[in-house]
């Protein structure tokens, strides 16, 4: 069964910025496509960032595009979410998913049905 475990939410300032990682153990990585999605109270969970297994290809949610960043590192099997110009409405909790390889493009890869493989999820609150 695949681990993977996030870290790097918090309290942070409107405008502020945060990074995001999730570790991911007991599964092959590199083969594995990688997707963000959070969710807010009474919400439900709203895909945020996801990237390829393969060939690098990115997509974002409307709400983040130009604001956040989705990278990962196949070597220390840790996807990152980059996170700028926060804003009261990115309060949530953030989770990140795995799903073996997976395409990532507007049709596919944007929807938690989708991902098998789950964190815990870390919290993030933007204040005013």
């Amino acid at each position: 069964q695949g681990q993977l475990v996030e870290s790097g939410g918090g309290l942070v300032q409107a405008g502020g910025s945060l990074v995001l990682s999730c570790v991911v153990s007991e599964l092959s990585f590199r083969s594995y496509s990688m997707g963000w999605f959070r969710q807010g109270p009474g919400t439900e969970r709203e895909f945020v960032a996801a990237i390829s297994w393969i060939g690098g290809h990115v997509y974002y949610g409307d709400s983040v595009k130009g604001r956040f960043t989705i990278s990962r590192h196949n070597a220390l099997n840790t996807v990152y979410l980059h996170m700028s110009s926060l804003k009261p409405d990115d309060t949530a909790v953030y989770f990140c998913a795995a799903q073996y390889e997976l395409k990532i493009t507007f049709e596919s890869g944007l929807t938690a049905r989708e991902y098998t493989y789950w964190g815990q999820g870390t919290q993030v609150t933007v204040s005013s």
